[in-house]
């Protein structure tokens, strides 16, 4: 396998950034000292892409896709285990395109109601990401929409990717950059750009180890596919154009169980009052947990990089002191 990105390289990337930027926002990046977080000793930058339109990074890729690409009259159609789902439905109610939107049952009633409230036709079809996908590639053949992949596609990647070249624009200097995995689209793009200048990690729920599974397998393959963060993180497989990215320019894959994602959630809120989605918090648990080996003085991004939950519970009577 070679790189899919390798004869499009960072002109392309810059190109399709310039189509986006009508489109997203350019997401802010905090700096926090490590021993504010846990981790003494190095600089952690929170790249925080939950402030993207639609609640994730997935904007980039969605709205890559419908500029980059001739739409039909029959519109667009994705699967999704929510977030993508939620950024295909904003992207296509803002470009003025009919949308038809697969979710498994497991995706989150929030996310849910987003895709509904952006005006997209919501199908729940399956228990699985894999169920919903299967479910929207018969609606493709037979509607003649188009297909957007929530990560296995190569505009996907190039709007993913565009993190990556504003991730490097707001901090030059970096150590290292860890972002989370589920279908690889983010880290494909974002390792894409770096292209080994600066060392990239991913982060995978020890339930849903796609990216472990196929580095270890030497191909993309199937994996346990379940946990808390598994509306956003848990695909049946990588893809499989982001694992020859992934095999050539991450650096490792570190494993963070249920209660390291929760604890970087709670750690969030706790210390910075930032409400991330379990996969939007996987990323800083890795750097916190005991797998991750820091040297002094390392500056380090951590994508955080969705925030479309029900954490916050707005419905319950403000309590007044």
């Amino acid at each position: 396998m070679t790189n899919p990105l390798s004869n499009l390289g960072r002109d392309e990337v810059a190109a399709t950034a310039e189509a986006v930027r009508p489109h997203v926002r350019v997401t802010p990046v905090v700096e926090v000292e490590g021993a504010d977080l846990g981790r003494p000793g190095i600089s952690l930058f929170l790249k925080l892409e939950l402030l993207q339109h639609a609640g994730s990074f997935k904007v980039r890729g969605a709205f890559a896709n419908l500029l980059r690409r001739a739409v039909p009259a029959a519109g667009v159609v994705a699967a999704s285990g929510g977030n993508h789902g939620v950024a295909v439905a904003h992207a296509a109610r803002r470009l003025g395109v009919r949308a038809r939107i697969f979710v498994p049952t497991i995706a989150s009633p929030s996310k849910i109601a987003r895709i509904r409230a952006d005006g997209a036709d919501l199908v729940i079809a399956g228990d699985r990401y894999a169920d919903a996908l299967a479910a929207s590639e018969e609606w493709r053949e037979r509607s003649g929409a188009m297909a957007i992949h929530a990560f296995d596609q190569v505009e996907t990647l190039l709007g993913q990717a565009t993190l990556g070249r504003e991730l490097e624009a707001q901090v030059p200097a970096l150590d290292a950059v860890v972002v989370a995995v589920g279908g690889g689209g983010l880290i494909g793009g974002v390792a894409a750009w770096y292209a080994g200048r600066t060392r990239v990690v991913g982060v995978e729920p020890e339930k849903a180890p796609t990216l472990t599974a196929a580095l270890a397998a030497g191909a993309p393959v199937d994996a346990e596919a379940g946990g808390i963060a598994a509306d956003s993180l848990a695909p049946r497989r990588v893809g499989t154009l982001t694992f020859p990215i992934a095999r050539d320019h991450v650096q490792r894959v570190l494993l963070v169980g249920e209660d390291e994602i929760r604890a970087a959630q709670r750690l969030l809120w706790d210390r910075l009052r930032i409400v991330a989605e379990p996969g939007g918090a996987a990323a800083l648990a890795g750097v916190l947990s005991a797998g991750y080996d820091s040297r002094p003085g390392e500056r380090i991004a951590v994508v955080i990089c969705g925030g479309n939950t029900e954490a916050v519970d707005f419905d319950r009577p403000a309590r007044i002191a």
